[in-house]
């Protein structure tokens, strides 16, 4: 089986997912996966009509991979979603597909698509400039959290806790960058500095962990300097994560569930979820379980000689301590 990760670090990313990327590596030489790791700058994109099944990599036409892993989320660009389109057409599967990482990057479209199909989501509103403040407060209200359409690990979220500040921050974003997309989310205090994400590959939810926020923080990014711990897989938790997976079409996700009163609301969707604070936390193996759905969908259904050694481990249903605890 050979595989390709498409990757590239942004500034904009808090944490480089360079971890992730040699987790993957390292998983792929015990089960004798080719895996390489490219950046969209390597590919050139040429649109024929001749059925030719290669593409043109660092300037030489190379055969295809079985696979590609596309690894930068929120900061995919277009002429990166360009080259998973190609790829897509010439009959390479992609994890996840271009079309699903175009959705959940613009995050008012996954908001519309959550609500279109029920599943429950904190209120949402497109900022349009100038901003009619009254508005907000009525349909929204204050505290209010402002999001750029996209974004990732936390980066392009405040939160605005009272009209006045919300003001002041609506002033200095016209003036200084009037054209960039904004939303409005409501603000679910009962989620205040903490969220549950939820790992999901093929449609299961496979881990299930408490993001605590640093501080007085009200973000609980793990990038931000957040804590990770094992929580609990509940019916309703793992229910909204497989079917917000579903919805946006994603084969590996991470779903954010935000705590509202005794139920859940889905914050959002990410198409390239890390997991260097997951694997710290709960005992699981995040790259062996994506390659076994690959081989799955591949149609490779021998299982590795490694997978036979050691059993993949049933998704935790109850709070269990922390490695750090244990130790």
């Amino acid at each position: 089986m050979r595989g390709w990760i498409i990757f590239k670090e942004t500034a904009t990313l808090l944490k480089p997912e360079t971890y992730e990327v040699e987790r993957f590596m390292e998983e792929a030489k015990k089960q004798n996966i080719d895996l390489q790791v490219y950046s969209p700058d390597d590919f050139d994109l040429t649109v024929t009509m001749d059925g030719d099944r290669s593409i043109l990599l660092k300037g030489e036409r190379v055969p295809l991979p079985d696979f590609v892993m596309p690894r930068m989320g929120a900061g995919t660009t277009y002429f990166a979603l360009a080259i998973i389109r190609h790829l897509e057409r010439l009959g390479v599967y992609c994890v996840n597909s271009s079309h699903s990482i175009e959705l959940v990057k613009d995050k008012l479209w996954a908001q519309q698509i959550m609500a279109q199909k029920n599943l429950p989501t904190p209120k949402t509103m497109l900022v349009k400039f100038p901003v009619n403040i009254d508005l907000v407060e009525q349909n929204i209200g204050f505290p209010v959290v402002v999001k750029t359409i996209s974004g990732s690990q936390g980066s392009g979220v405040f939160l605005s806790r009272s009209r006045t500040e919300f003001i002041d921050l609506m002033q200095l974003i016209e003036c200084t960058a009037k054209n960039v997309n904004i939303i409005l989310q409501e603000f679910i205090s009962n989620s205040h500095g903490r969220d549950l994400r939820v790992f999901t590959v093929g449609g299961r939810a496979i881990a299930c962990f408490e993001r605590r926020a640093a501080g007085d923080n009200f973000k609980a990014n793990y990038s931000a300097g957040g804590s990770l711990h094992e929580a609990l897989m509940t019916p309703e938790v793992e229910w909204l994560a497989t079917q917000c997976s579903k919805e946006m079409g994603l084969d590996v996700a991470g779903i954010d569930l935000l705590y509202d009163q005794d139920h859940f609301k889905i914050c959002e969707a990410n198409s390239s979820p890390g997991f260097e604070g997951l694997e710290k936390v709960v005992d699981i193996n995040i790259p062996r379980e994506i390659f076994h759905y690959i081989r799955i969908r591949l149609g490779l259904f021998e299982r590795s000689k490694l997978e036979e050694q050691e059993e993949v481990k049933p998704v935790p249903q109850a709070v269990k301590k922390t490695k750090k605890e244990k130790a």
